[in-house]
């Protein structure tokens, strides 16, 4: 098939464009390749997907390096490319960036995504699967986040323009009947990571011999989530393009399903781990203790991630296959090797 992955440059993207070349399928990537984080890393993913379609000769490999927000770029890409799929990893991302730097978050997350929408309402791809977050919950005290539960109150700008996200492709979703599903990741770690996440940073200062910042003195809950079981999810969805939902009922409009065909499922390990914990382990795999920083609770932060994934279970028959302890090594091997 011809799948459009957006934010191919992206940790996420990469992994998901070098899946499908190496299924065999077309695929052409857009990224604006910003500077965010060290572009050196997003050419290096780039240059991986270069040799994945050498090596891959029953699939082929375009890349465009352009704004999502250029609508006319956009629309060159979609005439050119006959997408069966779209899948739309393209984001400004930072949690903590976005209250500094809320314009970059508007511009990007909400009038690049409004162009995607507006292609495929043109186009008709037969499926598009857009990036959502966990921090859409925000404010939500649920032990377990589900997609039922309500996301109405966000506490960060970059948790704001996801939920947006979602309410504009339900929107579309609505008035031209085109499938969307959303993604809620959770907290996505692995080899070729993003340095602006926790275990990169932490990982760098370490071997520096540098102090970390350990928010909330420690007591903080994530659900790590291996990015080979989030690719897994991604593919598995968007190759099944979303249906209107027979249980959807107006008289009580739950967020997780509707009459439109649009769908949102959660991303995650099921497993959430504490901060010390996920420290410890860094150190014992480096080899080197950390110099810790003890601070309280960051503005735009949440105590607790924790994904209810039951919902990709029922329809998928995904489970996360990857501990921690697992991808935490995998990713420190890879850290290593690069130094």
């Amino acid at each position: 098939m011809n799948y459009l992955v957006t934010g191919c440059a992206g940790f996420i993207g990469c992994y998901v464009a070098k899946e499908l070349l190496c299924a065999g399928h077309n695929v052409t990537g857009i990224d604006s390749v910003n500077d965010y984080y060290s572009t050196d890393l997003k050419e290096e993913r780039l240059d991986l997907l270069k040799a994945t379609a050498k090596e891959n000769t029953n699939s082929q490999w375009k890349f465009v390096r352009g704004n999502l927000e250029d609508t006319v770029l956009v629309d060159q890409v979609f005439s050119s490319g006959k997408f069966d799929r779209v899948i739309h990893l393209a984001a400004q991302a930072g949690v903590r960036y976005s209250i500094d730097t809320p314009s970059a978050y508007i511009s990007s997350n909400i009038t690049g995504f409004l162009s995607i929408l507006e292609a495929c309402k043109k186009h008709r791809p037969e499926h598009l699967v857009y990036a959502s977050s966990s921090s859409v919950y925000g404010l939500n005290k649920s032990p377990s986040f589900s997609e039922s539960d309500r996301a109405d109150h966000p506490v960060s700008m970059y948790a704001a323009t996801k939920r947006a996200n979602e309410l504009m492709a339900h929107t579309y979703s609505h008035l031209y009947n085109l499938p969307v599903t959303g993604l809620r990741f959770f907290t996505v770690y692995g080899p070729l990571g993003r340095p602006d996440m926790a275990y990169f940073k932490f990982a760098d200062a370490i071997m520096r011999g540098e102090p970390i910042d350990v928010y909330n003195n420690g007591d903080l809950l994530r659900d790590f989530t291996y990015i080979d079981d989030v690719v897994r999810a991604i593919l598995l969805i968007a190759n099944s393009p979303a249906k209107p939902t027979k249980e959807f009922s107006p008289e009580n409009p739950l967020p997780d399903r509707s009459s439109a065909p649009y769908r949102v499922y959660n991303i995650g390990n099921s497993s959430p781990e504490k901060l010390e914990y996920f420290i410890k382990l860094i150190e014992d795999y480096l080899g080197k203790k950390a110099i810790k920083n003890y601070l309280p609770m960051q503005a735009g932060d949440v105590y607790k991630t924790s994904a209810n994934t039951g919902a990709l279970e029922r329809d998928f028959g995904w489970k996360p296959g990857t501990p921690l302890k697992e991808g935490l090594k995998k990713f420190i091997d890879w850290y290593k090797e690069r130094k």
